[in-house]
């Protein structure tokens, strides 16, 4: 599907993630903004200059910048638009752009008892001092403001923001009143965004259930009348009922394995994440400990599980 030349265009840069290519979108407005900005390598920045130039822009042309979320392919290149006198976007993204020692510290220590409670082996404790290498590939600086669900989108009035939480704390989505919605990683047709366990806010005590979030945020989604969705990755797409069926009963196919592993005997949520993600695990033990304890969110949520704790560790009932 053709994006209205004239209001939006679509850039692609390339990520040395898994996911692959990054898209980010030039809109034109009372504003010209770059929403999103892609991840911080010269490959990214060589390739957004250039189709910058073909759609008659520079760089210097930008005059703000909005985020969908803080993950590094979205806000790497946000310190390299000398012109861009606004940087907006959740308040929850400001941390990751200003580098907020405090918090780092906090979210460290936070998942090393995390581990610990859901009993995550010792040798996995390397990946708890790589949790700032993600860093160097992120964008620095300070927001000038922030924006949260119902505001319209600074310099672009026909834009609604939407909450969109659950693959971040930080994520939002915009609406235009025709239909078109610039979805960040929340909605995407090849593949279902993970729902990433973070900590409570400092000032709270109970973490967010990110999967809980994104199902919900899938649900008001389907309410809001989206014709077209241009997302962080992957190809733009209209069929917007359809996908958001199929990454509901896949979720809910998931957790359905996970209760009838749970059926079997108790077990704690990295037992579960062996079964669950046999070839991942290893490499990947936030992103499958984060799936996995979603799920078991969801079960709660639904009254088929109960936790108990044994010797510090946390282990999951079905009833």
């Amino acid at each position: 599907m053709k994006i209205e030349e004239k209001l939006i265009h679509q850039i692609t840069v390339p990520t040395p993630f898994a996911v692959g290519d990054v898209h980010v979108y030039v809109v034109k407005g009372d504003t010209l903004s770059l929403i999103d900005a892609g991840v911080k390598t010269d490959e990214a920045w060589q390739a957004l200059v250039l189709q910058l130039k073909n759609i008659g822009y520079s760089p210097q042309d930008i005059e703000q910048i909005i985020l969908t979320h803080h993950h590094p392919d979205h806000t790497g290149l946000v310190d390299r638009f000398d012109r861009a006198e606004r940087v907006i976007a959740h308040e929850n993204v400001n941390r990751w752009l200003t580098r907020d020692n405090e918090y780092f510290t906090y979210y460290e220590q936070y998942f090393h008892d995390f581990f610990n409670l859901h009993g995550v082996p010792e040798r996995f404790r390397a990946f708890l001092e790589k949790i700032r290498t993600p860093l160097k590939w992120a964008g620095e600086g300070e927001l000038t403001q922030t924006i949260e669900e119902g505001d319209s989108l600074p310099g672009h009035p026909e834009f609604q923001v939407i909450e969109t939480k659950g693959h971040a704390q930080s994520h939002l989505s915009f609406l235009r009143k025709d239909g078109t919605f610039i979805g960040g990683d929340h909605l995407l047709h090849h593949i279902s965004p993970n729902p990433i366990i973070e900590p409570p806010q400092l000032n709270e005590t109970e973490r967010p259930k990110p999967l809980l979030q994104y199902r919900a945020n899938l649900l008001k989604c389907a309410n809001l009348g989206i014709k077209v969705v241009l997302p962080g990755h992957g190809k733009i797409f209209s069929d917007v009922d359809e996908i958001i069926s199929l990454r509901i009963e896949k979720q809910e196919s998931r957790a359905n394995k996970v209760l009838g592993l749970l059926k079997e005997y108790a077990q704690t949520s990295y037992q579960l994440c062996e079964k669950l993600f046999p070839r991942q695990y290893n490499t990947q033990i936030d992103l499958t400990m984060s799936e996995t304890i979603g799920q078991l969110d969801y079960l709660e949520d639904k009254g088929y599980v109960t936790k108990t704790i044994e010797d510090g560790v946390l282990y999951y009932h079905a009833r």
